[in-house]
């Protein structure tokens, strides 16, 4: 890194305009946050009206991850190239205007593509937050407690999300959950562009325009591939998008190792540590994410909760989870890396094991406790492995790595959408024909609960209990495999990262 002023690169900030800087930053992940956990509550809404196919509505879930996981890495690299603080506004804009068509999106089909270009603004939002953090923090032990923060407020965003999206849905329509987006993104984008500095890297290279088509079609298609798998068994089409994938994220990397100015510096992995908190990310959210995905769904439609009731009783996740990622850069110093990744990790895939005794009577006990655990282990882990991706590279290079750690994040949150959502979708459409119910009508409900709870509707009293509690019941024990699933996932993370972060630290890696 040479000693000459970095081009469009502010001055050092003051600690006083540090922080309010980083104030700017985590509105950018509330917005992300928000939109992305105010849809389980509204999936109930949607399915009513819109009456999307059980398909569909995982598209609905998953697409935006997807698309998200496709274009990170060339949007950490692209805010690399002309200024983070620049692509992060845009990025704000744009998201706020998707944001009211996807309020009045008419039907699933519209609903998929606006969702898909909410995942493309997503892209520019949450790797440019990161590398500003980088940039604007340089001290490690300040810079870690950023980073809690940010994580904390993701988490607050988590659970702002279905707070106020319970209060919207139980007084305007389904639409009102995405223009909560509005006033955050105005807030960003016109505070944002007094406080924020700007910085890129200052010799680049070019934007190579292959590497982005070769990565965006290869993990669209890898991730495309596995959940066709998972929806409906081993088929042509998903083999061969699969195939396709694998083979452009192949050329991809051949590509970068052979470029003087790389899309992502692939000798990155070759850091043990680097590798390895990349990697816990991935496998955590996929371990959580079809999970979080169907929980409001058993809150609303098997338990009975109203909107708002079932955001207030995911608030434990969120209190834990902002506890442990503002604790989290301590705990790593005082214990080790890998003690409060791994031990996050365990701590998620026992609360996942719980949930195996998961009934529709459970109380609130049970739940409560299982999602302040999984709050404090999810916090602890994400945050210590943000901290350490971001720590392994040089600050020119910020941009990359925090798309890469992003990148994580969103594949696993769709993968396991994808796979655990298959299992519980798996045992949710094997349900019998209750007794007096037609078959047609117990077809149409093995669509999605929010179908059943609808067809229930239109049959008489006894016959729609009779349909509901097998409906329930069956996605209740398609909740608990899911879980399972869950957990071991989670616990063999734990076990991985024990042995790939020893000898990690915090704020170790030289700047060069």
């Amino acid at each position: 890194m040479s000693g000459a002023p970095l081009p469009a690169t502010a001055a050092p900030l003051s600690r006083r305009a540090r922080w309010l800087a980083l104030t700017v930053l985590v509105l950018a992940v509330l917005l992300v946050a928000v939109d992305a956990t105010v849809l389980g509550l509204a999936t109930p809404f949607l399915s009513e009206d819109l009456r999307p196919t059980s398909t569909q509505l995982l598209w609905i879930g998953d697409i935006y991850s997807f698309v998200i996981a496709g274009l990170l890495v060339s949007m950490g690299s692209l805010g690399d190239r002309i200024g983070r603080k620049r692509l992060l506004l845009a990025g704000a804009a744009v998201f706020g205007v998707v944001s009211v068509l996807t309020a009045y999106a008419h039907s699933p089909e519209a609903m998929i593509v606006w969702r898909a270009l909410l995942g493309v603004a997503g892209a520019t939002l949450m790797p440019s937050t990161l590398a500003l953090i980088r940039n604007i923090f340089p001290d490690p032990k300040e810079r870690s407690l950023a980073i809690g923060i940010w994580g904390a407020m993701a988490s607050a965003g988590a659970a702002l999300g279905p707070v106020v999206g319970g209060f919207l849905l139980e007084h305007f329509w389904w639409g009102s959950v995405f223009l909560i987006n509005l006033p955050v993104m105005a807030v960003l984008v016109v505070v944002g562009a007094r406080l924020l500095p700007e910085s890129r890297n200052p010799h680049p290279g070019p934007w190579d325009l292959p590497s982005v088509g070769l990565s965006t079609i290869g993990m669209i298609a890898v991730v495309y591939g596995i959940k066709e798998a998972a929806a409906h068994g081993p088929t042509l089409p998903a083999g061969v998008a699969v195939v396709l994938g694998v083979a452009a994220v192949t050329v991809f990397v051949r590509r970068q190792l052979r470029l003087d100015a790389p899309l992502l510096n692939m000798r990155l992995f070759a850091n043990r540590g680097f590798s390895g908190a990349v990697l816990a990310d991935l496998l955590t959210i996929l371990g959580l994410a079809g999970l979080v995905f169907f929980l409001s769904q058993f809150l609303q439609m098997v338990q009975g909760r109203s909107p708002l009731q079932a955001g207030l009783a995911e608030l434990p996740a969120t209190v834990g989870s902002v506890v442990a990622g503002l604790l989290a850069g301590r705990v790593a110093r005082r214990t080790s890396v890998r003690g409060a990744v791994s031990g996050g990790l365990a701590a998620v895939g026992v609360a996942l094991g719980a949930c195996v005794w998961l009934q529709a009577t459970t109380g609130y006990w049970l739940l409560g406790a299982v999602l302040l655990t999984v709050g404090v282990g999810a916090g602890l882990a994400f945050t210590v492995t943000a901290d350490v991706i971001l720590s392994s590279v040089p600050k020119e290079q910020a941009g990359s790595a925090s798309a890469v750690s992003e990148t994580a994040y969103e594949l696993g949150s769709a993968l396991g959408i994808a796979l655990l959502g298959s299992v519980v979708t798996g045992f949710y459409r094997s349900f019998p024909t209750p007794h007096g119910v037609d078959e047609s009508t117990a077809e149409g409900a093995r669509e999605s609960l929010g179908e059943a709870v609808q067809r229930a509707h239109q049959l008489p009293p006894a016959e729609g209990a009779k349909l509901l509690d097998a409906a329930r019941g069956t996605f209740t024990e398609g909740l608990r495999a899911g879980a399972g699933t869950g957990a071991v996932v989670l616990l063999g993370a734990a076990v991985l990262a024990w042995h790939l972060l020893r000898g990690q630290r915090l704020g170790t890696v030289p700047e060069e």
